[in-house]
C-alpha cells in the first residue's frame, strides 16, 4: 500500500504578492502563479503551499481576512483561483492553503456586528470582549502584550475591551462559541469541494485562550520574534496551547476525512518543543506539524544532530512522520543566516542537501532554490506592522527575479517596479539566468530533489561516528554527509549521487555536504 502523498513530500511555499505578476500592478496574483507552475514541475516539487490570498484590508499581508471564501482583487479572482487549482493538479501538483481560524479582520462583518449589538449580545460573543480593570474600566482586562507590541486589549466606544494578540485590526475569534465552529467548517468544505488537498492552519496553538483575572509576569507576554511566540518559561500559559484545541482539530479531521483522497492538514504550532508537538499529531488530528528546530539551528554540527534527535525521539512514539524547514515567510532567509558572501550560499546548500536526505517531508520557501539572500528594506519602503519592533519581514518576501538584467526583473509584464524593491545586483540570480547553468543553485535543487525521489525513501536514521564538527547519517543505502567545520573530512565509502558544491572524490570540503550510494 502506498503511503499518503504528503508524507514524504517536498513542498514549496509561494507567498502569492512576490511570485509572479501576471496584470502588471507591482503585486504578485493568482494568474501570476499559474503562469509559472512550469517553473515549480520542473523543479521536481510535489505539493504548493499558498501563503493568504483572500480579501483583506491588508493590515497585516492579508493574516486579517475579511472572507474565508473569496480572493482579494489584489490577487485576483476566485475564477482565477480555481483555474490555479484545476491547472496545478494537471501538472501532478498538490496545493495547501492558509487557514487563519485565531482571528478576522476587524473589518469582517462579524466584528461590526459585535460593535453594533453591544455587550452580552450573542454577536460581541463570537469575539473576546472583557470589562475593563479600574474604577471606571479604564485599564485592560489583563496586562497581556501583542506579538506585535503593546497592550493586546484595545477599548471600544461602549467601554468594553476586545482581546487581539496580533494586531488591534486583527480581533481574535472566541472559539468556545459554536457559531464559530460551525462558520470554519463551513469554510473547509467550501475549499475542499473546489479541490484543495490540504489547508496549512495558521497559530493552531493559539485558538483557545484561558481568560480569567489573569496576570502573566513581566517581560514574559508573547515576542515579535516568532520563534519564541510561545513562552517556554511558563507551564500554565493563558494565551497558547490550551488543552481544548484539540477538539477543533478532531472536529476538523471528520470534516477533510468524509472527502475523497488523502485531504491533509498542517498545524503552525508553536510549542516548548517537538514532544508537545506531537500532542497536535495524533491519528485524528493534524498529518502534520511544523517543526521550526532546524530552522532555528545555527550552522553547528551539534545543534543539527540535537534538531535531528530530539525530533526523531519525540515523535517515534506517536509514528508520526516530521516536517523539515530552513526558510519561511515569517524568519530571515537561511542563506543570510549563516554569514555572508559565498560561504554562506555554500552552508545554505549543504544545510538544504542535509535536510532533504532526512526522514518526512521537507518545505522549502520560494526563492530559495536560486539562493536569494535576505533583503535589507530601506525604511521608506518597509511595509512590515512588524518593522516598528525591529523584526520586519520584508526582506524576505522581496519579489522573485525571473529574468532579465535589472528590476523587475521578469517580475510583471512591462517595467513597472513591484510592491518591494529589488537590489539591482540579481541579474545573476534569475530562474533565467541560472537554468541550465551548471553549479548553479537553482540546478542544484532540480538535483537534490531528483535525487530525494528516487533514493532518500524509507529507512531509519543510523548516525556514523565522525569528528565533532561532522555529521553523517545512513538511511538505507543512502548516507549523507554534512561538514560544519573548517578543514576537509575523510569520506565513508559509497558512489557520489549529489554534492552541495564541486564534485567530491575521498574528501567533503568545509561548508558542504553529500549523498552517498552503497551497498545495503
Amino acid at each position: 500500500m502506498d503511503s499518503p502523498w504528503w508524507r514524504e513530500a517536498v513542498t514549496y511555499q509561494i507567498y502569492p504578492r512576490s511570485f509572479a505578476d501576471a496584470d502588471g500592478d507591482g503585486t504578485g496574483d493568482l494568474a501570476g502563479i499559474t503562469s509559472r507552475l512550469d517553473h515549480l514541475a520542473d523543479l521536481g516539487v510535489d505539493a504548493i503551499w499558498l501563503s493568504p490570498f483572500y480579501p483583506s484590508p491588508q493590515h497585516d499581508y492579508g493574516y486579517d481576512v475579511v472572507d474565508a471564501r473569496g480572493v482579494d482583487p489584489l490577487f485576483g479572482t476566485l475564477s482565477d483561483a480555481e483555474d490555479l487549482l484545476t491547472k496545478a493538479h494537471e501538472v501532478g501538483l498538490k496545493v495547501i492553503i492558509d487557514l487563519i481560524p485565531n482571528h478576522t479582520s476587524s473589518e469582517h462583518p462579524w466584528f461590526a456586528e459585535a460593535l453594533s449589538a453591544g455587550p452580552g449580545s450573542p454577536e460581541r460573543d463570537r469575539y473576546i470582549f472583557r470589562d475593563g480593570r479600574g474604577e471606571d474600566g479604564e485599564e485592560p482586562p489583563t496586562n497581556w502584550q501583542s506579538v506585535f507590541g503593546g497592550s493586546a486589549w484595545t477599548r471600544v466606544e461602549d467601554g468594553q475591551w476586545y482581546l487581539h494578540m496580533f494586531a488591534e485590526e486583527e480581533p481574535d475569534l472566541n472559539w468556545r462559541h459554536p457559531e464559530v465552529a460551525e462558520e470554519f467548517r463551513s469554510v473547509l468544505r467550501w475549499w475542499l469541494d473546489r479541490g484543495v488537498d490540504g489547508f496549512r492552519v495558521d497559530v493552531a496553538h493559539g485558538l483557545v485562550k484561558a481568560l480569567r483575572d489573569q496576570k502573566v509576569p513581566e517581560g514574559r507576554s508573547p515576542n515579535s520574534d516568532p520563534a519564541v511566540m510561545y513562552d517556554t518559561g511558563i507551564e500554565d500559559d493563558p494565551m497558547w496551547d490550551h488543552p481544548d484545541v484539540h477538539g477543533v482539530y478532531r472536529d476538523w479531521h471528520d470534516v477533510i476525512s468524509s472527502y475523497p483522497g488523502e485531504r491533509m492538514l498542517i498545524a503552525e504550532a508553536w510549542t516548548q518543543g517537538p514532544a508537545d508537538l506531537r500532542g497536535y499529531l495524533r491519528t485524528d488530528e493534524f498529518e502534520q506539524a511544523f517543526n521550526f528546530q532546524w530552522l532555528q539551528a545555527h550552522w553547528s554540527a551539534r545543534e543539527f544532530i540535537e534538531a535531528i534527535t530530539s525530533t526523531l525521539d519525540a515523535l517515534s512514539p506517536s509514528r508520526a512522520w516530521p516536517t523539515w524547514v530552513l526558510s519561511n515567510h515569517d524568519a530571515v532567509r537561511h542563506r543570510t543566516r549563516y554569514g555572508d558572501g559565498e560561504q554562506a550560499l555554500d552552508r545554505a546548500r549543504a544545510a538544504t542537501l542535509t535536510m532533504l536526505g532526512l526522514p518526512g517531508s521537507a518545505y522549502l520557501y520560494q526563492g530559495e532554490e536560486l539562493g536569494l539572500p535576505h533583503v535589507e528594506i530601506p525604511p521608506e519602503h518597509q511595509q512590515d506592522p512588524w518593522a516598528e519592533g525591529g523584526n520586519g519581514r520584508d526582506g524576505c518576501r522581496v519579489p522573485l527575479p525571473w529574468s532579465g538584467d535589472a528590476p523587475p526583473f521578469g517580475f510583471g509584464p512591462g517595467d513597472g517596479q513591484p510592491w518591494l524593491p529589488q537590489p539591482t545586483q540579481w541579474a545573476d540570480l534569475t530562474v533565467a539566468a541560472q537554468t541550465g547553468r551548471p553549479g548553479s543553485t537553482l540546478e542544484f535543487y532540480r538535483s537534490a530533489i531528483a535525487a530525494r525521489r528516487r533514493y532518500a525513501r524509507g529507512g531509519d536514521v543510523r548516525f556514523l561516528d565522525m569528528p565533532d564538527d561532522v555529521i553523517a547519517f545512513r538511511r538505507g543505502r543512502l548516507t549523507v554527509v554534512l561538514n560544519c567545520g573548517s578543514v576537509p573530512t575523510p569520506l565513508p565509502p559509497g558512489d557520489v549521487v549529489v554534492c552541495s558544491g564541486d564534485q567530491v572524490a575521498t574528501e567533503l570540503p568545509p561548508d558542504s555536504a553529500v549523498w552517498l550510494l552503497g551497498d545495503d
